[in-house]
């Protein structure tokens, strides 16, 4: 009788795994909500921008006090900015404070630049200015003031950063 019962039962091996494996799934979603902590992947990106921006405004804001201050004699030759619309700089590298950098060369070249942050993507892979049909002029004018120089595309559809602007995509010098 004791024969028959231990054949029907789950071999306690087999019981012994499945409890392991169950242990290891739950410790494998424990670690994976402790690091994402319910938050949305965007939040953090579109925070980093806001904190970038707003360290962008900060900085204009010094330099104007500071050009107000007194006379600044600009060593860089202002370029012909007439038609050209407000900058976007986007720092698709990975070098940290690029766009801020390339977003002050820009601005004391006689641009204006509105939104200065980075980008996450893997597709940009130069510097390059994204421009509709009616921007082409305007991002020659841009590319030429570049730090390396930037590559010209037309804007592809699915490029919504910027959208009245000119996007300047950064990722060296």
């Amino acid at each position: 009788m004791n024969a028959e019962r231990e054949n029907n039962r789950l071999p306690l091996r087999a019981g012994a795994m499945l409890l392991l494996a169950i242990a290891v799934v739950c410790l494998g979603l424990g670690i994976h909500q402790l690091t994402t902590s319910g938050e949305d992947p965007d939040a953090g990106l579109k925070a980093a921008g806001q904190s970038a921006q707003a360290a962008a405004e900060s900085e204009k804001q010094q330099e104007q006090a500071t050009s107000s201050k007194s006379p600044s004699s600009s060593t860089a030759p202002a370029a012909d900015t007439e038609g050209v619309p407000e900058l976007c700089v986007l720092n698709a590298g990975n070098v940290t404070g690029l766009a801020g950098s390339v977003s002050k060369e820009l601005t004391a070249a006689g641009f204006k630049v509105g939104e200065t942050a980075n980008l996450s993507t893997s597709s940009v892979s130069e510097n390059t200015i994204f421009y509709s049909s009616e921007q082409e002029e305007a991002a020659k004018k841009v590319a030429a003031a570049v730090p390396g120089g930037a590559a010209l595309n037309p804007r592809p559809t699915a490029f919504t950063r910027c959208p009245e602007g000119l996007p300047v995509v950064v990722v060296s010098r």
